[in-house]
This record gives structure tokens, C-alpha cells and sequence, in this order.
């Protein structure tokens, strides 16, 4: 019989096997389970205070079936659950802990194989990093979209609903009671949002990536389906750990350039980019900005979804999903890079990929944007690059000269915004400093920033805007984000004054401060770095450790991997 890594713990026939296996019995385990039997790790990020994630102790259940019908040895166990809704003051911040989190509870217990149950944005990609910094068999189970909201007989889609009725709220266009009715309305079912936001974008990402078995991204939490998907999976982790086919073998080069094609045509969010370039640090694989831009931005939009288009994640399911888009897509990727099925994206899809609405998935000769990627932007106000999602922005702002009216930050915007004295008009460019992973801490998700109430009672719909912030995947609007090195640490967006001319030239992926050199010296030369918010804790480890955004945010001391050896037991 093979021998796996958790022989080591239970195979052991001395005083340390007796440890393990005695009080692991406690639980009611018989002694056929530890004859040897591949041990699944099942990593469940539920959590009540993680509403897109509560229903994943169901999803948990269908795992742990499947794992012991492939005569696997299920064990469940819980890290830090991040959720977007109530978690303060950002839930990025807390991405970097919670792979730590995932990172050490697999390596030091007795674990072959895990399955990552993902949904809320930063749990998928904080598992992976964790699980590629230890590099054992993991397989992803997301936990899906919610059903379509639905409002006065019509859809409507969170996170992107909000943005606009919040803004209709605002001129007077709707009741305080409507506004409120939309929460029932929205948040209808278990699941994570069902607009190509950031948990979506995520789910697209792993399954592209290969990491999770084919046609899972878009099944609604609630669908029958999800269950299905959770029960196979488990099965197949344990045919990953019998074949050895590790997570190292799957994230590739050529998976993440696959995933950066993906991300484009499915219109997916620009905080993909954080997240897919800390994943590439953990496996050692070279990614940089410049990548998302060479191999992502000229590649066009398929698919019709909020915010980008109309539809949502439940209409993509019944369209074709996942498969479709690499069945149009499959001339311009790497269909033969390997999966967790064992199999290459091209067997997985032989016979599937059917295009059941061609309203919602558009054929790849005939798209809805030709080029719908996210576009890295460089210049002397993000020296080393910044991004805008052209597919969510105003094709009449992205060439653009304005002058800036600036925020210091996030408390000095809202104190000053609806101003009906702020000397502003709808040629302006917005710009937020203080925002980034430093500054804020966390890099929080405030980079759309609503417009000014005069602009909005004008009938102004969209802005340029500028920060060093991120947004919602599941925002729109012609904003410039991630700019880096940030204002808090002294980037030129520190340096920026009201008046100053800014030009966005998106085209020729130009964001520039019409400012001399020489006077920015000056301006730096008076500069005060902001004190630093917390001195003591994570936090104050994050804010000295933590990468700009062009690396991804990640940690700097995390990068890369220790394995899945531990040297020393425990007693």
C-alpha cells in the first residue's frame, strides 16, 4: 500500500502514533480509519459574519460523501473567513493573514490532499496562496452565485444595483423605502454575488486556472448542481493525492496566462490582478504588470454581464458557463495545460461548451468589445503602472484632460464631496489619496467614488477618477485605480495639488501629471509622510511587510513556499 504524508502521523507505532490516533478517536473515528487511507483536509472558510459563505457547512457535507466513497479519511477544518459586507475596515487587509491561516493549518497537521471551499472575493485567492506555499493536491469547490435579484419586475444585480440606486437615492429619483425594499430583493438566496464581481471573477479565475473541476464557476449556490460538483470533488481529491498531482503542477505559466485571457473575455475585476500576481508568487512563477497588459488587454469581451453588461451569473450558468468561453476562446489558450481532473482543458470540454444564449456568451469572432482586457496604465502619476477596465468605463472619458480636485483622504471626500461650494464640474478628474495598501491600511474598495450631488442632480453620470484604492468588481465608471508606489509611502499621487492639469490617454496607456519635474521636487521636499494607523498586532506587522500593488500586496516575507515538510513532532 502506498505510503502518504499522514503515515507519519498515524502510521507511527510507537508513543507519538498513540497521541495522534488515540485522541483523534475521541470523535468516534474506527480503527480502519487510519489504516492508511489518503487524509482530506477540508478547508471551510463558513462563517455566519461571511454571508456569501454561510451555506458552505452544506457544501462541506457533499465533500466529505465523496471523499469517503473514494476511500478518503475526511477532516474539516476552519480558518479565517473573510467577508466583504461587515468586515472593517477592509477585507483585504485580512487576505495576507487568512493565507497564513490556511498555509500553516495544512502543513502542520496530517493532511495529503485539501479542498478549499472558497465564495466571499479575498477567500478564494487567500486559500490558494495558502495551498501554494505548501504545494500538496488541492482541488476548489466554490460556493456560488446567488439567484438573480429580482425588483419591480426586472433583475437586478448586487454590489452593481447598489451603486446606481444608491446614486438615484441621492437625486431625489427614489423613496428611502424603496432604496430599502431593494434589500430583500437582492440578497435572495445563499451565495456569493451574482454580478461578475470579484467572487465571481475568483470562481471564473480557478477554473480557468484549472483548479477546480470544469463547470463549476457559475452554478447557483442554491442549484442541486453545487452539491453534485461538491461530491465529485471530493472524490477526485483523493484520486489527486493517489496520482500525486500536485498544485505545482497545475499553476503553471501557461495556466496563468490562460486565466489573464479568461479574466478579460468574462469582464472580470480588476482586483484579479492583486490577486492572480500574489497566487504567482507563491508557485515562483514570474508575473508582473506588464503581463496582464501583453497577454490580457487586446483580448475581447464575450460575455453580457453586470456591471460590464446586463445580465448576471445565473443566466451565464444556463448559457454555457465556464466551458463556452473556453470552447470560443480555445484558438488564443493553452488548451492542453493539465487540470484537477487529470485531464487538459481540451478533453474537458470535448462534447460541452455549447452556446445555449448567445445573448449572454458572444461568439469570439463577433464580440460584444473587441478589446475588453484590463489596461495597465503608466506615467509620471504611477510610475510603476496603474489599471482601468475599459469594459465598465465611458468610451468618451478614456482619452480625457482634466483638472483635479483632490481628497486627502477617505474622510476628507466624504466631508467635502456633496459640498455645494466644491469648486468642481464634470470636466475634473477625481483624485483619492491615501487609499492603498499602506495608507489606508488594506487597500479598501472606495476607488469608484460616487460623484458629487450637484454633478449627479446635473444629469452627470460618470467621472475620471484617480486612486490608489481599489473597487468593487462589481462597480463601473471610468476609474483609474491601483495606482502605484502609493501617495501614503510617496508616490507622485501624494504630490498631486487642486489644479493640477491630469491626462488619461488610454489608448496609449498614459495617466500623466502635467507638472515639471522640478516642481515635483519641491512638492516632495515638504511632503510629510502620514503616521502609520496601527503600532502594534497584524496590522502593524501588514503595514511594515506589505508589497505595493503591482506585486500583488501580498506580504513580503510570504512570497514563495516552505513545503509540506515538518521536521519535528509535537511531543
Amino acid at each position: 500500500m502506498k505510503s502518504y504524508r499522514s503515515s507519519t502521523w498515524f502510521g507511527k507505532k510507537d508513543k507519538m502514533g498513540l497521541i495522534y490516533r488515540s485522541w483523534m478517536k475521541n470523535q468516534g473515528m474506527p480503527e480502519d480509519m487510519f489504516d492508511g487511507r489518503p487524509v482530506i483536509g477540508i478547508c471551510n472558510t463558513w462563517s455566519e459574519l461571511t454571508p456569501c459563505n454561510a451555506h458552505l457547512r452544506d457544501i462541506a457535507e457533499s465533500v466529505r460523501r465523496g471523499v469517503l466513497e473514494a476511500g478518503g479519511f475526511p477532516l474539516e477544518f476552519p480558518i479565517m473567513s473573510l467577508g466583504e459586507t461587515l468586515l472593517k475596515p477592509t477585507a483585504m487587509l485580512f487576505r495576507n493573514l487568512a493565507s497564513m491561516d490556511a498555509e500553516e493549518s495544512i502543513r502542520g497537521n496530517p493532511i495529503d490532499g485539501v479542498v478549499l471551499l472558497t465564495g466571499c472575493d479575498k477567500t478564494t485567492p487567500s486559500t490558494l496562496m495558502g495551498a501554494a506555499s505548501v504545494d500538496l493536491p488541492t482541488i476548489v469547490v466554490p460556493g456560488g452565485p446567488m439567484l438573480n435579484g429580482k425588483y419591480h419586475g426586472h433583475d437586478i444585480g448586487s454590489g452593481t444595483s447598489v451603486w446606481k440606486l444608491t446614486e438615484e437615492l441621492k437625486k431625489g429619483q427614489i423613496t428611502y423605502d424603496e432604496y430599502a425594499e431593494v434589500e430583500s430583493c437582492m440578497s435572495r438566496s445563499p451565495g456569493h454575488c451574482m454580478t461578475m464581481g470579484t467572487a465571481s471573477t475568483m470562481a471564473c479565475m480557478v477554473e480557468a486556472l484549472g483548479m477546480s473541476l470544469s463547470g463549476g464557476a457559475a452554478i447557483p449556490a442554491v442549484d442541486s448542481r453545487r452539491k453534485r460538483l461538491a461530491q465529485l470533488s471530493g472524490r477526485r481529491i483523493v484520486e489527486m493525492v493517489k496520482e500525486d498531482l500536485k498544485i505545482s503542477k497545475i499553476l503553471t505559466r501557461d495556466a496563468f496566462e490562460n486565466a489573464i485571457k479568461v479574466n478579460a473575455a468574462v469582464g472580470g475585476s480588476s482586483n484579479f490582478i492583486i490577486h492572480l500576481t500574489a497566487i504567482a508568487g507563491r508557485m515562483g512563477v514570474a508575473l508582473n504588470l506588464d503581463d496582464f497588459d501583453d497577454i490580457g488587454s487586446k483580448m475581447p469581451l464575450l460575455v453580457n454581464l453586470m456591471p460590464s453588461g446586463k445580465f448576471l451569473m445565473e443566466d451565464f450558468y444556463y448559457a454555457g458557463g465556464v466551458p463556452t468561453v473556453l470552447k470560443q476562446m480555445q484558438s488564443v489558450l493553452k488548451m492542453d495545460t493539465i487540470t484537477v481532473s487529470g485531464k487538459t482543458h481540451a478533453e474537458n470540454i470535448a462534447g460541452a461548451g455549447i452556446n445555449y444564449n448567445k445573448e449572454v456568451i458572444y461568439e469570439f469572432e463577433q464580440p460584444i468589445i473587441q478589446e475588453g482586457g484590463i489596461t495597465v496604465l503608466k506615467g509620471n502619476l504611477a510610475v510603476n503602472g496603474a489599471v482601468i477596465k475599459p469594459s465598465a468605463a465611458t468610451p468618451s472619458l478614456m482619452q480625457h484632460r482634466g483638472r483635479a480636485v483632490v481628497f486627502k483622504d477617505i474622510e476628507d471626500y466624504h466631508a467635502r464631496v456633496d459640498d455645494p461650494d466644491l469648486d468642481i464640474d464634470e470636466t475634473c478628474v477625481m483624485v483619492l489619496k491615501t487609499v492603498g495598501p499602506v495608507g489606508y491600511p488594506g487597500m479598501p474598495e472606495v476607488g469608484n467614488m460616487t460623484l458629487p450631488k450637484k454633478l449627479l442632480d446635473k444629469g452627470v453620470t460618470d467621472m475620471v477618477r484617480i486612486s490608489d484604492g481599489r473597487m468593487s468588481g462589481t462597480a463601473y465608471g471610468t476609474v483609474i485605480l491601483h495606482v502605484s508606489p502609493e501617495s501614503a509611502i510617496g508616490g507622485n499621487l501624494a504630490l498631486v495639488e487642486n489644479g493640477d492639469i491630469i491626462e488619461l490617454d488610454v489608448a496609449n496607456k498614459r495617466i500623466h501629471l502635467e507638472v515639471s519635474d522640478e516642481e515635483l521636487a519641491v512638492r516632495r521636499s515638504n511632503w510629510v509622510q502620514p503616521p502609520p494607523l496601527a503600532t502594534r498586532g497584524y496590522v502593524n506587522l501588514y503595514i511594515k511587510h506589505v508589497q505595493q500593488a503591482d506585486k500583488g500586496a501580498d506580504l513580503d516575507f510570504l512570497v514563495g513556499g516552505s513545503g509540506s515538510t515538518v521536521t519535528r513532532d509535537s511531543h
